[in-house]
């Protein structure tokens, strides 16, 4: 699909396979066109709550597309303390949507197509969305004269309660394959370029954004990878430690075991609320020490998950994809670790396992790309250093979003400066240049973020 896209004044509108779609042109940044809340799949309601994602219905007339659609459902995340609290703005009803960013000029008529980003939240496979202004694309559209799309998913229960009996698994990942075919299929209505598309997220969505390009069924729709701060050990659950979750949370539910009869019937009665109360009691009771693993995760197996990510990594699976991978110093930190356990606690969650899949890439003569981030909140009093999501508000320059936030602290023109180059490297390699030397076999050279290296 080439682009379809027009501008009556303030005013884009585009079509895409469904119908007419109405923007906004955002020029905090630059002209950049802004349409939100877009469906890529129907509501997973009623008959098809825990199933597999069906295609939207056509609508008639020009559907408004300037405010963002409802999270999906979730509890508080765990994460308040270091990032900061959302007001709840959840929907089972109309929560399969996404967003995208794209500069005006690629909506002309004859415009060149423009490289994609589709970003995916991370979570733990719990909480977050797409829509959040913490992830406001226009930015880096406009700063990487390219096309940002980013996209909700199915979470918790309603995204990973694995019953095969009644043929659920990974829903979640079924709904990020759907809006990625979503975005190859309709992408070039924005002026984006399904031929030149990078998949990315930040932690769950860095498992996720490998898994997408690492799966047979998705891998031939991207040519680039970007991850952040991926807990990929995580992402692959036992089959059987997945249906032990499963059967706590019926227990918990009073729901009959699997298999039994009715019970996809009754799991679909349940209300939203009841099934986040119940998915959070079995996180209590599921809890273990110096794990930061949910109840619920991708299951090693189901659907987008044929095998181990790294394994796939290692035996070629992103042969002829570059990948840009990286970490903040201090992850561990947002998970309340403290202390001579905090570099190895780091490492062993995160940091072994990207430098890993960096090397595993390099051995097979790929380009890989690595970094460190490593801004410190200044002043620290809870001795967070570079934590788990430091990174987030410098990449999207969302920095206002972030009010409060322990993990940000105060902001000063060494912040901004280090906010510029960390997202003009994350844009360079999506359009396809080289943010800094590759990681080879014989020299694994990676990148310091911090404030001394911002120019």
């Amino acid at each position: 699909m080439t682009s379809s896209g027009e501008v009556r004044g303030n005013t884009p509108v585009v079509t895409v396979p469904a119908g007419r779609l109405r923007g906004v042109v955002d020029g905090a940044h630059g002209a950049v066109a802004a349409f939100r809340g877009i469906p890529y799949a129907a509501s997973p309601v009623g008959a098809l709550r825990f199933a597999a994602p069906r295609p939207y219905p056509a609508w008639d007339g020009e559907r408004d597309a300037t405010v963002a659609g409802p999270s999906a459902p979730q509890g508080p995340s765990r994460l308040e303390a270091v990032m900061g609290a959302r007001i709840p703005d959840w929907d089972e009803d109309g929560c399969l949507n996404l967003n995208v960013w794209t500069p005006v000029s690629a909506l002309a008529g004859g415009a060149r197509p423009r490289p994609v980003l589709v970003w995916f939240h991370g979570g733990a496979y719990t909480s977050g969305s797409g829509g959040w202004d913490w992830y406001d694309g226009a930015r880096l559209a406009a700063l990487g004269d390219m096309v940002v799309v980013t996209a909700n998913y199915r979470l918790g229960a309603l995204g990973w309660l694995y019953l095969p009996e009644e043929g659920i698994d990974n829903l979640g990942a079924r709904d990020q394959a759907a809006a990625l075919r979503w975005v190859h299929e309709a992408i070039g209505a924005f002026g984006g370029d399904p031929a030149r598309i990078t998949v990315g997220g930040q932690s769950a969505g860095a498992n996720s954004a490998v898994a997408l390009a690492t799966d047979p069924a998705t891998a031939a729709m991207v040519q680039r990878v970007l991850a952040q701060s991926g807990a990929f050990r995580i992402a692959g659950q036992d089959p059987g430690e997945a249906a032990e979750a499963a059967r706590g949370l019926l227990r918990l539910l009073e729901l009959p075991s699997p298999g039994s009869l009715g019970l996809l019937e009754r799991l679909r009665a349940v209300p939203a609320k009841e099934l986040l109360d119940g998915y959070a009691e079995l996180a209590v009771q599921t809890a273990r020490p110096g794990s930061i693993a949910p109840p619920m995760a991708p299951v090693l197996g189901g659907a987008g998950y044929p095998r181990p990510l790294l394994d796939a990594v290692r035996d070629g699976a992103l042969d002829g994809r570059p990948l840009l991978i990286g970490t903040t110093t201090e992850e561990m930190t947002a998970f309340q670790v403290r202390g001579p356990e905090l570099a190895a606690a780091t490492a062993r969650m995160f940091g072994a396992d990207s430098d890993a899949i960096a090397r595993y890439c390099a051995a097979r003569g790929g380009d890989a790309y690595v970094y460190r981030f490593g801004r410190r909140p200044d002043p620290d009093p809870e001795g967070l250093g570079a934590t788990h999501c430091a990174d987030l508000p410098f990449l999207f320059g969302t920095f206002d979003t972030f009010p409060d936030a322990p993990m940000l602290g105060a902001v000063d023109a060494a912040d901004r400066a280090l906010s510029r180059s960390f997202a003009a490297a994350v844009t360079a390699f999506v359009t396809g240049g080289t943010p800094w030397p590759v990681f080879e076999a014989d020299r694994r050279y990676v990148h310091d973020f911090d404030r001394s290296s911002a120019g």
